[in-house]
């Protein structure tokens, strides 16, 4: 006999929920990856600079490289522009992800620093044996500014607060360009203010020939501390004894100065990821990224504190103050995405199992009739072999509908409709049983034949 639609979907069904799960599975461990892979595509950031053989220029164009080189989903469109303040200009209208600018020029509300490139100084020379000793002496004299633009003139003189009346700040002029500090000493100037990166100064040997000509008085800023904190675009900063030249020493002992800052700065727009595998990318390839004379040779961390001059971005503060995450904290992003996956594919198929491919539950009481079909044929059964084979068809019926009533391919529904069919053909398969016993067949038969007999 053929076994009920409950019994035979037991297995069916076990099935589906091993290839459903099997299938979720799969299926979430392909969302995940498809999805970080979507993420991680590459990224184009254009970054404006200065002028194109500039060392803004340079800085990006070695950059672009180290990208490349690691292999980064990072890309970088860089755009020239005729000078810096132009590239500035560009980020704050929100044409371009990153820029590079010294901290005293126009700063971009939505500007975030992402590393400190460099620092320009400012040396405060005099003529030999003429020390200058404080601001207010500096006021009084004629300067000269050594310098790579006017932008240096505009910020000695905002310094020093000779911005009016006009005859004060025609006091500090541009240095004609190459021309000696003993010739400007000798032609009026009082002093000789150069602005000049850190990383070519300490390169720069003409410190320790004009040193050893004994052509100038390097002098402190003694009042660099007030400077800075009325100035916060200015920094303060060490000359450090035989920077500038080993033999003779200069200077001879550390000297307190100011200077400003180069940054690398992002526009805020810019999402955390993207600056921190920026930022990771250039604090781990700072050799690499060093330009010819010295530019960006020390790189350094953008300052993270809640009151810098220009907050850090975010990414950048992230990887800077962070670098050791948990497996959990690194990896939190993506295993959530992977949960969500998880949850939405496993309800997809939970749904499309018990809708649609699930062999539904069979009643309880739709099973009697298979016991009924029993019952019709006990009167047929001629011997107590076929009642034994019609009571193990019985027993079979029940065995499974207390399995399916366990696995949930049988419902409960009619069940008191099963159990009175059931007690009935299981009680008339005993009664049969004992009339076959009080009225064996074979005795039957030979009644019947002696009868015949006797009547022939």
């Amino acid at each position: 006999m053929p076994q009920p639609g409950g019994l035979r979907g037991v297995k069916s069904n076990r099935s589906q929920i091993v290839l459903f799960s099997i299938l979720t599975l799969i299926l979430t461990v392909v969302t995940v990856w498809g999805g970080r892979t979507w993420v991680r595509n590459a990224e184009t950031l254009v970054f404006a600079v200065g002028e194109a053989n500039g060392p803004e220029a340079r800085f990006a164009a070695r950059l672009a490289a180290v990208l490349k080189n690691n292999s980064s989903r990072l890309r970088l469109k860089i755009v020239p522009n005729s000078d810096n303040g132009r590239a500035v200009a560009q980020l704050d209208r929100k044409e371009a992800n990153l820029a590079i600018l010294r901290t005293d020029a126009k700063i971009p509300s939505r500007a975030r620093s992402v590393a400190i490139l460099e620092h320009d100084l400012l040396l405060l020379f005099s003529p030999a044996g003429k020390k200058i000793k404080t601001v207010t002496e500096l006021k009084k004299k004629k300067i000269a500014v050594v310098a790579d633009s006017e932008n240096s003139v505009a910020l000695i003189r905002n310094m020093l607060e000779l911005s009016d009346p006009p005859e004060a700040a025609a006091r500090v002029q541009m240095a004609p360009l190459g021309l000696a500090f003993d010739k400007l000493f000798g032609s009026g100037f009082g002093a000789v203010v150069e602005v000049v990166h850190a990383s070519r100064a300490v390169k720069d040997r003409n410190y320790e020939q004009r040193a050893k000509r004994g052509a100038f008085t390097l002098n402190a800023v003694d009042a660099a501390k007030a400077i800075t904190r009325k100035h916060p675009a200015l920094s303060e900063e060490t000359v450090t004894t035989g920077m500038l030249s080993a033999s003779p020493t200069l200077p001879e002992e550390d000297i307190e100065t100011i200077g400003l800052q180069w940054l690398l700065v992002a526009h805020s727009s810019l999402s955390t990821t993207t600056v921190s595998d920026l930022a990771r990318i250039i604090y781990e390839n700072k050799a690499e990224l060093a330009i010819d004379g010295g530019f960006a040779s020390k790189i350094e961390p953008a300052a993270t504190d809640k009151d810098a001059f220009i907050v850090a971005h975010p990414g950048a503060a992230e990887y800077i103050n962070d670098e050791t995450k948990s497996f959990v904290e690194r990896y939190s992003d993506l295993m959530y995405v992977a949960l969500a996956a998880l949850g939405i594919i496993g309800s997809l198929f939970a749904t499309l199992y018990s809708k649609v491919t699930r062999i539904a539950p069979e009643k309880a009481s739709e099973l009697a009739t298979a016991i009924l079909d029993i019952g019709e044929r006990i009167e047929f059964a001629k011997s107590l072999d076929q009642l034994d084979e019609l009571q193990d068809e019985l027993e079979k019926i029940l065995r499974g509908v207390v399995i399916g009533l366990r696995d949930g391919t049988i419902s409960s529904d009619g069940l008191d409709t099963f159990k009175l069919g059931y007690e009935f053909v299981r009680d008339e398969i005993s009664m049969r049983r004992d009339h076959l016993k009080r009225h064996p067949p074979a005795a039957d038969d030979k009644v019947v034949a002696v009868k015949t007999a006797q009547s022939a």
